[in-house]
């Protein structure tokens, strides 16, 4: 039989800490106490904790600075700061420093609870099978992030980090570049993943119901709330509540949110009493929210709030490296769908892809693909089937317009050319020395005609050799 798993609580009140002991102990968890800094270091390095729970205030320093040495040396040991009431400053210092997550004084054993029994998880110390099992479920269940480019392995390794926190996070990027599947990603990564993902789009729920949508009501609470609601907040408890469109909230939403996130409890309509929540919770928008806040249209409270953790997924064009991997598993799963075999996608149609802008990102891509096996008619997608979008041109000359065009029309009739990676190659050094030369050699303004990113014209022109 293993040892029970060991929690540091660091607090210089001793009522506290036998209050917490006494807690813990219930839950067949070990208790070691520490009364500052220098005692909680050397605990640190006595013994194997599964979780640390600190005071804020310490008579040699605060928690923060705890959470900081643990970062440093411990990285892999989930730490949780108590607050003082109100003091959410703090508590967002302490996450965005690295800490699991907090609570608030005076303690609610509940929430303190919850909290510990998903840190032990996270620590792995009450896996229910072996290891290799555990690995084996989540590969079957956690959802892909396919791509093997830089931006993608980076990507990848934050979320890998912050699925181990309990911090809100907040998910930027276009439409379409799958804000989505990374917040999915984070959800079945991290210690909640046996709990429900509840996603919420909050620029598609009307007004006038939003707040009975995501808080609930009671029954004759309003006219037609003829039986009791659960919202769509306490639906994702012990899981994860996705806003997705966060930016579309009304401020009088925005200010309840706030509640919620801070207090960690909800008031359903015509409920006298607010109800304890355990749920993480994720948002994402393609707005900038930070020039929303300026326009007074977005609380800066709530923003600094929902945004400790930020997490930016590129466009499609700043990882066209990625394009053939995310065509091939789009293809096949597309075909299954209906029941074909998967196409193949000729090397001049290849080309063309890894030259369309994609204004739409993977979303457009896979709209693409799925037009293209139904225009397909010999298992091999070519250019025309695609019917890739010429992109809008700001002056009749476009550069970008025409390299996308002259493509299809002029790269099938070297499908076969052996030089065909050549010609390719030249006809891109021609319409970005175009673009350079319609704008007066302005990067910026050419990267905008030929419809890529500067990021991306910038690395063309390197590799191009273009001077």
């Amino acid at each position: 039989m293993s040892a029970k798993p060991i929690v540091l609580i660091v607090d210089d009140e001793p009522d506290l800490i036998e209050l917490v002991s006494l807690t813990l102990e219930r839950m067949n968890l070990a208790t070691q106490s520490a009364a500052n800094l220098a005692a909680a270091r050397a605990q640190l390095g006595a013994h194997d904790f599964a979780l640390c729970l600190t005071d804020m205030r310490l008579p040699d320093g605060d928690g923060l600075d705890l959470v900081t040495f643990i970062q440093q040396h411990h990285p892999q040991l989930p730490v949780a700061v108590i607050t003082a009431h109100g003091n959410v400053e703090s508590a967002v210092r302490a996450l965005k420093l690295g800490a699991f997550d907090f609570v608030s004084k005076p303690l609610d054993l509940g929430v303190l609870r919850k909290l510990v029994a998903i840190a032990i998880k996270l620590a792995g110390r009450d896996l229910p099978t072996s290891a290799t099992d555990t690995g084996q479920r989540a590969a079957l269940h956690t959802p892909r992030l396919l791509g093997h480019s830089r931006e993608m392995a980076a990507l990848r390794e934050l979320i890998g980090r912050v699925a181990r926190s309990q911090a809100p996070v907040h998910i930027t990027g276009a439409s379409g570049t799958g804000k989505e599947l990374v917040a999915r990603l984070i959800h079945e990564s991290g210690a909640r993943a046996d709990g429900p993902f509840v996603p919420v789009n909050c620029g598609a729920i009307p007004t006038e119901l939003m707040e009975s949508e995501l808080f609930g009501h009671k029954r004759g609470s309003f006219t037609g709330a003829i039986a009791d609601k659960k919202g769509l907040v306490q639906s994702a408890e012990g899981g994860t509540l996705f806003l997705d469109e966060v930016a579309d909230l009304p401020l009088h939403m925005q200010v309840k949110l706030l509640r919620v996130i801070q207090e960690k409890t909800v008031r359903p309509i015509g409920e006298q009493l607010e109800v304890p929540i355990d749920v993480r919770v994720l948002s994402a928008t393609h707005k900038a929210l930070s020039e929303l806040v300026a326009l007074g249209r977005f609380r800066e409270d709530l923003y600094y709030r929902i945004n400790v953790i930020d997490i930016h997924v590129p466009a499609l064009r700043d990882h066209a490296a990625d394009i053939p991997e995310l065509a091939a598993a789009m293809l096949q799963r597309l075909s299954a769908r209906i029941g074909v075999p998967p196409p193949q996608i000729s090397a001049a149609a290849h080309a063309a892809l890894r030259l369309y802008p994609f204004p739409g990102n993977v979303r457009e891509l896979e709209n693409i693909l799925e037009r293209a096996i139904a225009l397909s008619a010999s298992g091999l997608i070519d250019v025309y089937d695609l019917q890739l979008r010429t992109p809008s041109p700001t002056t009749t000359s476009d550069p970008a317009g025409s390299t996308v065009a002259a493509l299809a029309a002029a790269v099938v009739d070297v499908d076969a050319s052996p030089a065909l990676g050549d010609q390719l190659e030249h006809m891109e050094r021609e319409a970005i020395i175009k673009a350079l030369e319609q704008t007066r050699y302005n990067k910026t303004a050419a990267a905008k005609l030929l419809g890529i990113s500067f990021r991306a014209l910038r690395y063309r022109v390197k590799k191009l050799g273009i001077e």
